[in-house]
């Protein structure tokens, strides 16, 4: 197989077009080319006023292949991932704590080597967390186990269910994560788009699906099995307490525990895990017209069948040297409740696979660091999330989020009336004041930032456009520090894994991790 880069071509082209780019670049006839296959695809709209084009890398097969040389082709560099090699087995089978992405790829792996994982989340499966979270969003009763951030799939599954990410890889895991994606029900083009989701409505059946193939391979999942403690002697791990009664053992645990296990971190930190504070960062979300976002994108080509919603990146560095970005971009979504604990507010964003709704809605967010904290506690950061959800909350003193369009967060006043937009967010919104729950410097760089990045969006800073908050849980406020083998660095056979650890952002490399964690259980072993 051979592959060819920088396939520049019209948004209007066919499979044929692209046969008749690679027999003309390469000077070959177009019949010797035998199939064809998108490798990568992204989009170029620097010109959206004359023509929209995809940019692809295609892998081909052709006729004669080894007469073919140029510099415009290469051998296809498509790198399997490589299983590791099992020798041993440990006498007692591993224990995973959560089965986010990072937990559920970790079991994966171990699963598929035989090694017959067990894994504990605290929440209910999917389908019962979804009851529970209508609970939640149409009558405001919150089952703090069973929420947005606990359960079957962790906080991805309730997400936009984006799989970009930045990390290398030489080693095919990306590749194995989104393969096991797609064998479990996800749209075969996440394997090949620039900026791939799978939507939060397809994701639910993925999460059941590899659930489904590692319990077919010997793996155990438990669900409302809440570690509540560890087994520690002499700084070595034996095993977990759940619920608070019932002992498990094992010599290999992994803490894939999500960035809003507050009370697992207080309970590790007790247990004198070494553990650091995190930047991280808070704001609000923004919600504009879809359509308005798409055209601003796409120019008139912006409802082409071939380009969907359009979406958005922006960042901005203020005069105070914060910086301004958004983040977890859902278009056509809406903005939903995500608290985990009682009497607190946290946004977030979802969209379905379709992205078809009215609305597009991202987080705005600026960066906070550790010394904003105003304290040298480990979990400081937690606080400090907690004080601002608070905070949010006491304004309506109820689980609808404080909500303002911008014009008036730009000048301090509640607002009274939305315009065109209408907000989005679940259980609903109360006029007032976000100042009010936000520190200052993070007011004043969203101000800033917002005005700035209309220039790249015209309307981005719109008086209809609408602020929803607070967003707290962009990461983890902490660190859980691990050596070169992911173990912890002061407790023998604990593996820090994921975005909970701070070794991960998003679904891809949380999952990511959790493959590198099972490698070096494995190696344990050998």
């Amino acid at each position: 197989m051979l592959r060819i880069n920088n396939v520049k071509l019209p948004i209007t082209h066919n499979d044929e077009d692209i046969k008749r780019y690679i027999a003309e670049k390469i000077n070959i006839n177009k019949s010797s080319i035998k199939s064809i296959k998108i490798a990568k695809q992204s989009i170029d709209a620097r010109k959206k006023r004359e023509m929209i084009y995809f940019i692809y890398s295609i892998d081909f097969e052709v006729e004669n292949e080894n007469k073919i040389k140029t510099s415009l082709v290469t051998t296809s560099p498509n790198k399997n991932y490589e299983m590791p090699t099992v020798k041993n087995k440990p006498k007692l089978p591993p224990i995973i704590i959560g089965s986010g992405p990072a937990g559920l790829f970790t079991g994966l792996i171990l699963a598929e080597c035989g090694l017959n994982p067990i894994i504990l989340e605290r929440g209910k499966s999917v389908d019962a967390r979804k009851k529970d979270i209508n609970l939640f969003w149409n009558n405001g009763i919150l089952n703090t186990e069973s929420n947005v951030q606990f359960g079957e799939g962790g906080a991805g599954t309730f997400s936009d269910g984006k799989l970009t990410t930045l990390i290398k890889d030489k080693f095919g895991r990306i590749k194995k994560v989104l393969e096991e994606f797609v064998e479990s029900g996800a749209p075969k083009d996440i394997l090949y788009k620039n900026k791939p989701h799978i939507g939060t409505d397809i994701l639910e059946v993925v999460v059941k699906n590899i659930r489904k193939k590692i319990t077919k391979l010997g793996g155990t999942i438990k669900f409302q099995h809440k570690v509540t403690d560890l087994i520690i002697e002499n700084n070595e791990a034996k095993g977990v307490i759940i619920n608070n009664k019932e002992k498990l053992y094992s010599n290999d645990i992994v803490l894939a525990i999500g960035h809003s296990a507050r009370d697992t971190f207080k309970m590790l930190y007790e247990n004198n895990l070494l553990i650091s504070q995190k930047p991280f960062s808070i704001g609000v979300r923004i919600e504009h017209l879809r359509e308005m976002i798409d055209k601003s994108q796409y120019g008139k080509f912006f409802n082409h069948p071939k380009l969907g919603a359009a979406d958005y990146k922006l960042s901005y560095r203020t005069k105070a040297n914060r910086a301004v970005y958004t983040f977890c971009m859902c278009p056509g979504g809406q903005v939903i409740a995500s608290s985990s604990e009682e009497n607190m507010i946290v946004t977030n964003g979802m969209s379905k696979h379709a992205r078809n709704l009215k609305n597009s809605n991202s987080a705005i967010l600026v960066n906070v660091e550790t010394k904003d904290f105003k304290s040298s506690h480990p979990l400081a950061g937690i606080e400090f999330q907690r004080y601002w959800e608070s905070e949010a909350f006491k304004l309506s003193n109820s689980y609808k989020a404080p909500s303002q369009l911008f014009n008036d967060f730009l000048n301090n006043r509640k607002t009274k009336k939305f315009g065109e937009i209408k907000p989005s967010y679940i259980p609903g919104v109360a006029l007032q004041d976000l100042n009010k729950c936000l520190p200052n410097f993070v007011s004043s760089s969203l101000k800033e930032g917002i005005l700035i990045m209309n220039n790249k969006i015209h309307g981005f800073s719109d008086n209809n456009a609408i602020l929803t908050g607070v967003e707290t849980r962009s990461s983890s406020p902490i660190r859980i520090d691990r050596n070169e083998f992911c173990e912890s660095t002061n407790t023998k056979n604990l593996y820090p894994c994921g975005e909970g650890a701070g070794y991960a952002g998003g679904i891809t490399s949380s999952a990511v991790d959790g493959i590198r964690i099972a490698e070096n259980i494995i190696k344990k072993y050998r």
